[in-house]
This record gives structure tokens, C-alpha cells and sequence, in this order.
């Protein structure tokens, strides 16, 4: 019979305390670490109080009867939603087609895109890190000693053997504060500022494809200017030679007719290489071969007229339908989650590993069980110096938050003081308008008095010449504000984040082959 002593000292190791009884204490002062770290509050971020939308009449209305006379025709803003296709106001059945092949065939659009596809991955392969990980190993090797190390002089068999050896480990870091939690969520901010941008290249992209076709428009409206003139100029010298061999005119008024013509001649090839400089910039934002779209523009010329109908919504909605702004945003989220991530990294980590296998020197014996081996437990690792690493490392992050929320006020401000100053040059441009309306009125008068008085003989030809020039002038500038004013327009609903909405966004991207 065994000893009662002997008994008492066989339970002695069943009360002592186990390994699990030893690491709890650890991982409840752990827990207790976990509290200290704070999270940084976005909602501490400063905004900038919300302005009105108004427009501003000119002086000039005021004190012009001209132009007072045209303040029927200014824009007239409506609190209704921003149009995503506001390019539809112009009434103009190209354009909408330009926009829908530029938002197809567009290679910054494509790239933007893609970096969505980048962001994607880049979440994802951060949420993994969060994940327990779990591998299975196989191995073999044949081995032998020398017979000239230190075992083989203890009589260590030299002779080779075999090593079969196949199992499975799994690991997992606790995040017991928050650090795969908040780089989770710096990866997630990151992700949607990428598709922000991708939106906020959509508006762009929108904004100068109805630019250049606005340009595009108002350089052929000025080239059938240039063209009427060429034809005025041709008459004037054809009369000016019948006079001066009749002995009616003097060299002087053939010189200058001549010099007149070859002034219209030398304005119409400087607006042929705009024209052709604007056909090219439409091809490249649509995605097309020089010249590609030359057959569909120069098929019309009929300048769209500026929409009169402005809905701009509300000052508060701005921060929500302006995609850099919500890009911005969401670059601050990243940058506080990132400063999260950062103050955890001061506090312990901890993983449970474990690991299982069999190994054995003989193949028919990977199935043995008594052959097994295995590990398992905690592991937590204390950052007890490091140089200073972690520290700078907050520090860094701290300035880069600080860095995103001035840029994110940068950025509504910004946008702000873009919509005020579209919507001044909406009204501006149209008075400007009415301006050069009763100046093309004038001056074509002016042009015919001269006229008829050259042609009585009442006058010189240099009062005809300086009538022609003024009419010339006087038109160019109406076709040149008239332009302005579409172009601003464009500029107000692409500082109010109008453009192609998600639902129309391309299915697919092109693929790029090198």
C-alpha cells in the first residue's frame, strides 16, 4: 500500500497553480492598459459657418439704362437640388453625348477607377492582419553528422537517417486596444477618399468637357463674324480700286482697304488654330485620335444659349455633394484612426500560438499519434525602449491629423469662394452681355452712316475703315461674352459638385496593355 505521504505528495501538483493561472493576472492588467487609449474625436474638428447663396447685381445695372433695360434676362437661382447632368440646361443635343463617351472613354477617369481596385485591396489585406492565421507545413529531409563533430566523438550514430515532419499552426494577435481596429478604419477612410477622388475626377472631367465645347462654340461664332467681314473688306476694296482709277480716291485709301483685309485674314487663321486646338482638347478628354471628332463638331455651329434656371441647392448641402470636400473628410478620418493605431502601439500586444505536428524518421509513422508534438499558449510582447520610435512615430501622426483637418477647411472654403465668385460672373457676364448688344447695335450704324457718306464723297475712307474695325470689335467681344457667360455656367456647378452621378458611373474599365 502506498504511503500517505507519498499520496499527499502525488496531488501537490494538481493544487498548485497552472500555467493558464499565471498569465491571467497579466492579461487582466493588460485589459486594464486597453482604457488609457484615446481614441482622438473628429467631431473636435472646426467647421466654417455656412455662407448664403445670392446674387449680386453690378453697379452697372443701376446706373446703365441699357443695361437695366436687360435685367429681365439674368440668371434666377432656385433652392432646388443640384442637376447631376447639368450640362442638359444648354439645351444642346451634342453635348450630352460628349459627356456620356468622355465618361466612358476618359483615361484619367479609367485610372481613377483603378486606384478604387488598389484601395480595395489594400482594406482588405488590413482586415486579414486582424484575422487568426492558420497554416499547414509537410516536410522532408535526409541528414547525417559529421564524423568529425563533437556527437560523433560521444558515439553518436554518423550514419544518415530520414526526417518526415507534417503539421499545423495557427496564431492570433488579441487586439485588446484598438490597433487593428483603428488601422481598419484608416484602410476603410482610405478607401472611400480614393472613390471620392474618382467622383471628384468625374466633375472635372465633366466641367472641361463642357468648357471646351463652350469654347469650341464661341470660336466658330467668331469665325462667321470674321467671315461676314471678309466679305465687307473685299467690298470696300473692290470699290476703293473703281475709285481710285475713276481719280476718286487717293493710294492711301487702296493701302489701307488692302491692310484692312489682310487684318481679317490674319484674325481668321488665328481662329482656325484655336478651333483646331479645341477639337484635339475634346478628343483627349473623350478618350479619341487627334482629329476623331472633327466630322461631328464642324457639323453645326450654333452657339447653346446660357441657361437662365439655376438650381443651386442650399449653402449646408455644399460639404455633402462636393466630392473633395468628402474626399477631404475622409482623409481626416484616415489620419485620426491612424493617430488611434499610433497611442496603441505604446501598450502591450498579445497573440495566442499554437502549433501541432508529427515528426518521425520512418514515412509509414506520419499517422502515429504517439509521434505527435505540439506548442500552445499566450506570447505578449512589452515595447520597453525603442529609441524613441514609437514617440516620433506619434508625433508624426499627430501632425499629419492636424495637417488633414486644415486641409479639409482649406478645402470648404475653398469651395465656397468658388461659388460666390461663379455665381458674380453669372450675373456680371450677363450685363456685360446687354452692354455689348447695344454696341454691335451702335457700331453697325455707325458702319452704315460712314458708308453712305464715303460713298457721297462727305467723307474719307479712314472714317469708314475705323466704323468697320469698331463693328468688328464690338461683335467679337458680344461672341466672346456670350462664351464667358455658358463658361460661367460651367464654373458654377463645378464648384457646387454637379456632375455624373454613381448610378451612370462606367461599368467597366479599359484594359491597358503595355
Amino acid at each position: 500500500m502506498t504511503p500517505p505521504h507519498h499520496r499527499t505528495a502525488s496531488l501537490l501538483p494538481l493544487q498548485g497553480p497552472r500555467p493558464w493561472h499565471l498569465v491571467a493576472p497579466w492579461l487582466l492588467a493588460l485589459t486594464g492598459c486597453a482604457s488609457q487609449v484615446r481614441i482622438p474625436d473628429l467631431a473636435s474638428a472646426s467647421q466654417p459657418r455656412d455662407p448664403a447663396w445670392a446674387l449680386r447685381a453690378p453697379a452697372a445695372l443701376a446706373t446703365s439704362p441699357a443695361a437695366a433695360a436687360h435685367v429681365d434676362t439674368a440668371p434666377s437661382l432656385r433652392a432646388t437640388p443640384v442637376p447631376s447632368r447639368w450640362w442638359a440646361l444648354f439645351d444642346d443635343p451634342l453635348l450630352p453625348a460628349l459627356q456620356a463617351q468622355a465618361l466612358e472613354g476618359n483615361l484619367d477617369l479609367q485610372a481613377a477607377l483603378l486606384r478604387i481596385e488598389e484601395s480595395r485591396a489594400r482594406l482588405g489585406i488590413t482586415d486579414a492582419r486582424g484575422l487568426p492565421q492558420i497554416g499547414v507545413s509537410a516536410g522532408y529531409a535526409r541528414s547525417a553528422l559529421s564524423a568529425d563533430s563533437p556527437l560523433a566523438k560521444l558515439h553518436v550514430p554518423t550514419t544518415p537517417y530520414d526526417q518526415f515532419q507534417w503539421g499545423m499552426q495557427a496564431s492570433w494577435e488579441i487586439d485588446l486596444w484598438g490597433h487593428q481596429v483603428q488601422q481598419s478604419a484608416a484602410a476603410r477612410a482610405q478607401l472611400e477618399a480614393t472613390q471620392w477622388a474618382a467622383g471628384a475626377a468625374r466633375v472635372t472631367l465633366s466641367a472641361e468637357v463642357a468648357r471646351s465645347y463652350l469654347l469650341l462654340r464661341g470660336v466658330q461664332a467668331q469665325q462667321a463674324l470674321v467671315d461676314d467681314h471678309r466679305q465687307i473688306a473685299a467690298e470696300l476694296l473692290r470699290l476703293t480700286d473703281s475709285r481710285e482709277r475713276n481719280g476718286m480716291a487717293t493710294r492711301f485709301d487702296a493701302a489701307a482697304a488692302r491692310a484692312e483685309r489682310a487684318t481679317v485674314e490674319a484674325r481668321a487663321l488665328q481662329l482656325g488654330q484655336q478651333r483646331d486646338g479645341l477639337l484635339n482638347a475634346l478628343a483627349l478628354l473623350l478618350g479619341e485620335a487627334p482629329h476623331q471628332l472633327d466630322a461631328r463638331l464642324l457639323s453645326s455651329h450654333t452657339f447653346p444659349p446660357a441657361p437662365r434656371d439655376l438650381s443651386v441647392g442650399v449653402p449646408s448641402d455644399l460639404a455633402r455633394q462636393r466630392p473633395d470636400i468628402l474626399q477631404a473628410e475622409a482623409l481626416l478620418r484616415a489620419a485620426t484612426a491612424d493617430k488611434g493605431a499610433a497611442q496603441a502601439d505604446f501598450y502591450p500586444r498579445v497573440s495566442l500560438n499554437a502549433g501541432w505536428s508529427i515528426a518521425t524518421s520512418h514515412a509509414s509513422e506520419l499517422g502515429n499519434w504517439d509521434m505527435r508534438q505540439f506548442s500552445v499558449g499566450p506570447v505578449v510582447h512589452l515595447p520597453l525602449f525603442d529609441g524613441g520610435l514609437l514617440q516620433r512615430t506619434l508625433t508624426l501622426s499627430d501632425a499629419r491629423q492636424r495637417s488633414a483637418a486644415i486641409a479639409w477647411r482649406h478645402t470648404v472654403l475653398k469651395a465656397w469662394h468658388e461659388v460666390s465668385t461663379a455665381l458674380d460672373a453669372c450675373v456680371n457676364e450677363q450685363a456685360r452681355k446687354a452692354h455689348q448688344e447695344d454696341a454691335v447695335v451702335h457700331s453697325r450704324v455707325a458702319l452704315d452712316s460712314a458708308r453712305n457718306a464715303w460713298r457721297a464723297g462727305s467723307t474719307d475712307f479712314t472714317t469708314v475703315l475705323v466704323a468697320q474695325r469698331s463693328l468688328l470689335n464690338a461683335q467679337a467681344a458680344l461672341a466672346e461674352t456670350t462664351t464667358a457667360s455658358g463658361l460661367a455656367v460651367v464654373s458654377l456647378y463645378r464648384a457646387l459638385g454637379g456632375g455624373e452621378d454613381e448610378g451612370n458611373a462606367p461599368r467597366h474599365v479599359a484594359e491597358v496593355r503595355p
